[in-house]
């Protein structure tokens, strides 16, 4: 007998809210399918606010109510069953943070978890990653948000450590990163990395998949170390208006990929990495499938 579910995920991330609707087939004696049903990506950089003034301007404040409220209508029209709504790291160091957390749940009935940076680090491993992950090698997770990044090594399969840092685009953009936390990243990187003869990354985060699309890169090949660093000297030589023409990026995407760059740039060179995979999974994926893995453990 066939069962399909409808899941949904809300991301409020520092530089955009997302919701991810997923579709999940379950085909008796067989594995489940995740599908990508609808993403809604709105671009709020609430970063920009929190990380410069300490918490969220009233005009942001209205523009997440406005977001949340259509979610909510969308995920009754898509007969949701399950949801989950997570807040990072903007909401996390708002001081107003809880306070639009509580507004939201009062005005739409959505209930939003601020999680730490620990927290979004386990979320995101738990996205299926078994179709690129090889059990005989080594691999760096790098998940690049707009306030902070999340790094997890996977070796022979296995979850073997994870941090987040806030090391993030929005972070970088003012000017809000010094040398120390770059200094804390590569000590870090270089320690968990350095027992491990041959170590690939994985990225994930819209920015690497805006620049694996405009590689024309079939999906599951990865992206040279010369192709990133020769793309990021591109992006470095076009103004802003020219990323957008030239490059046909997005307004909210034309300044955010140059830092976002340099941090994969980085993670590579750090973990001697030459190439890197990027698979379209992120926070959100790892919303679904956690809230799928709770359904199974209460059916046990």
């Amino acid at each position: 007998m066939l069962k399909i579910k409808k899941y949904a995920a809300i991301d409020i991330g520092s530089n955009a809210i997302r919701l991810l609707i997923s579709t999940i087939t379950e085909p008796e004696g067989k594995t489940p399918t995740f599908k990508k049903t609808s993403l809604v990506r709105v671009p709020i950089r609430l970063g920009e606010d929190v990380f410069v003034t300490g918490k969220i301007s009233e005009k942001n404040k209205q523009r997440v109510l406005d977001s949340l409220k259509a979610y909510q209508l969308l995920m009754r029209t898509y007969q949701i069953e399950k949801y989950k709504a997570c807040a990072t790291s903007a909401m996390r160091d708002a001081e107003n943070g809880e306070a639009l957390a509580k507004e939201i749940y009062q005005t739409t009935g959505i209930e939003i978890e601020i999680i730490d940076g620990k927290h979004e680090a386990a979320i995101i491993a738990a996205t299926d990653l078994h179709n690129l992950i090889q059990d005989d090698k080594t691999y760096l997770y790098v998940d690049v948000g707009g306030g902070s990044t999340e790094f997890t090594l996977f070796s022979k399969g296995k979850n073997i450590t994870s941090k987040s840092f806030k090391l993030g685009t929005v972070r970088l953009l003012n000017n809000l990163v010094n040398d120390k936390l770059w200094d804390e990243v590569q000590t870090w990187i270089k320690k968990v990395t350095k027992p491990y003869s041959y170590i690939a990354l994985i990225g994930s985060g819209g920015n690497i998949n805006n620049i694996f699309k405009s590689s024309g890169k079939k999906a599951g090949k990865p992206l040279s170390y010369l192709y990133l660093s020769s793309y990021y000297q591109l992006l470095n030589s076009l103004t802003y208006e020219e990323r957008i023409s030239q490059l046909n990026l997005n307004e909210d995407r034309a300044d955010v990929i140059i830092p976002a760059t340099k941090i994969y740039l980085s993670a590579m060179k750090w973990s001697r990495a030459r190439s890197v995979y990027v698979p379209k999974i992120g926070l959100a994926d790892g919303i679904i499938k956690s809230l799928y893995n709770e359904g199974l453990e209460e059916n046990e």
